[in-house]
């Protein structure tokens, strides 16, 4: 009964979470999809022009480049750029292998990151692919470097980790401020319009897992993660940040959150697209 059950549930809830992201381009004009890495809880983001093919990926993982590859020739679509939303900590960056997966595609992120790319970007930059575009919003406060990239004509935002679903990054390395962070995601991101949908660069619940409930005759499994939200709804339910300055910094500080452990190895790589020191089984992929 149970493996049965799943076998229902499963693609029928992977069914609804691809109806529920496609709404965000209901025009036939933009192509969308969101992807996942179930060990580091990112996603990862390919838009693209429906007429030209231009196409960007942002905040992709070096683990799931060929993934992410394949599915840009499978769409006959032409990668223009790899980006970034800031210097991840917990995966390396795959923008370094997709450049060699995909000839001519070029690596984009902040000039406040600090990390070296084709392309650097600054608030207030717009980043072109077809007829389309995102505007880039320095939104510091996770990293110095944090950017969101809006788009206006489908009304929805990349916040990368400065905004997660109910929650946010955490302020407590990589030139991070609570401050900063509270200030920039009230000015830059809840300020766009209330109907805007946000799509984060992680669900650290995970989009595809179940949380299952047994009685003595059925069994419930529900999803426990959210893939995007909106910005009404953050500014109503975020624990952290419908608080006040002070409560949200009190909040930020005592977190007692762990090392992140791939820090140590992920930073020193995305610094350089992603190419430097690779684990050997990364680093075969480039031979």
């Amino acid at each position: 009964m149970f493996r049965n059950l799943l076998a229902v549930s499963r693609p029928s809830f992977i069914n609804l979470v691809s109806r529920m992201s496609a709404q965000a381009c209901r025009d036939n004009n933009m192509i969308f999809r969101q992807l996942f890495d179930r060990e580091s809880c990112t996603y990862t983001y390919l838009l693209a022009d429906n007429t030209t093919k231009e196409a960007v990926l942002i905040d992709p993982v070096i683990e799931l480049a060929e993934r992410d590859a394949k599915l840009v020739e499978e769409l006959g679509l032409n990668l223009k750029y790899v980006m970034n939303t800031h210097m991840h900590a917990d995966h390396i960056t795959g923008t370094g292998l997709l450049k060699k997966l995909v000839p001519g595609c070029k690596s984009l992120i902040a000039k406040m990151s600090g990390a070296e790319a084709d392309i650097h970007v600054e608030h207030g930059d717009k980043v072109k692919f077809g007829e389309h575009h995102l505007e880039v919003r320095g939104t510091p406060g996770h990293t110095s470097g944090c950017i969101t990239y809006v788009s206006h004509s489908h009304k929805m935002a990349f916040t990368g980790d400065a905004l997660l679903v109910r929650g946010c990054g955490r302020t407590d390395f990589q030139e991070g401020s609570p401050d900063t962070l509270y200030h920039s995601v009230h000015s830059q991101i809840l300020s766009l319009p209330s109907e805007f949908i946000l799509y984060p660069a992680h669900d650290y619940k995970g989009p595809l897992f179940f949380q299952i409930t047994l009685t003595l005759t059925h069994i419930t499994t529900l999803p426990t993660g959210q893939t995007a939200t909106t910005v009404a709804e953050e500014k109503q339910f975020n624990p952290r940040l419908t608080k006040n300055k002070e409560e949200f910094n009190d909040i930020m500080t005592n977190l007692g959150l762990a090392y992140p452990k791939k820090i140590d190895v992920s930073l020193p790589a995305n610094k350089v697209c992603g190419l430097h020191d690779l684990p050997e089984d990364l680093a075969a992929k480039f031979n």
